[in-house]
């Protein structure tokens, strides 16, 4: 990484799962790099829905060097989610054609729910499965698998936790983070955002900020999904040996059904 600048840079990792982002800073001049990030930065980019991108560099050996612009700045805090402009962010992202087009041409379909409960009947080892919460949570799944039938289809972030959104130091509010991106249901980034962040008596409100009215169907889809993603959170944990996270969930687990 640093043969591509000058003497004087700083190059530090910059965390994360991947290993695969770095901070370079030069007395005022601050990047945000990531190695192999994919095209689909551009048009978050150009969106305004995540920093600036201020270049492109392909290496030698074949890897992709992205270099954003670097902002001070902080994670929203939790009670922060209820606020208007993430109802607005948020249905921008699942509005904008040409973050759809852009998915599409990687080669991304539809992840239709008949694949979400496939993905969380596979992933589930039987220590899980005899779980008594856990049973009932899939008996529900598929119950109401019939009922989960999305009006549209659109580009959906996957991981709307409060840490992913970042409020920049000139007050510009970003959804960072897309590795996970997908073209689904929005009940999927809606469900998680209210179920996590918002008060049940709130939601007509916040959705009515997002641009949504809160119907029976809406919020039964809101709850299939978060239940998935609840089982898979479950056993997630448990296979990184995270024994308090995944009683957390089976309890979380709990308290939706």
């Amino acid at each position: 990484m640093e043969h591509l600048f000058g003497q004087g840079w700083e190059i530090r990792p910059a965390g994360g799962a991947t290993g695969e982002a770095f901070f370079a800073q030069y007395q005022e001049q601050k990047l945000f790099l990531k190695r192999n990030s994919s095209p689909f930065l551009a048009v978050l980019s150009a969106e305004g829905i995540v920093p600036k991108l201020i270049w492109t560099k392909r290496l030698e050996n074949g890897d992709v060097i992205t270099a954003q612009e670097w902002l001070n700045g902080r994670e929203l805090e939790p009670n922060e989610m209820k606020h208007e402009r993430v109802a607005r962010l948020l249905k921008k992202i699942h509005s904008s054609s040409p973050l759809l087009t852009m998915l599409k041409r990687l080669g991304k379909t539809p992840f239709e729910p008949e694949m979400m409960l496939a993905e969380v009947e596979t992933r589930l080892d039987r220590e899980t499965y005899q779980i008594s919460i856990v049973q009932q949570a899939i008996q529900f799944l598929q119950k109401e698998l019939p009922c989960i039938k999305p009006d549209e289809y659109v580009v959906c972030h996957g991981d709307v936790n409060h840490n992913n959104w970042l409020l920049s130091e000139r007050d510009e509010l970003y959804l960072i983070d897309w590795d996970g991106a997908m073209i689904a249901d929005p009940a999927i980034d809606i469900g998680l955002l209210l179920y996590w962040y918002i008060n049940e008596e709130q939601w007509e409100e916040w959705l009515s900020q997002y641009g949504l009215p809160l119907t029976k169907e809406l919020k039964v889809r809101m709850k299939w999904y978060v239940i998935s993603q609840t089982l898979l959170s479950i056993q997630w944990h448990k296979d990184k040996g995270r024994v308090r996270e995944m009683h957390y969930w089976i309890d979380y687990l709990h308290s939706i059904l």
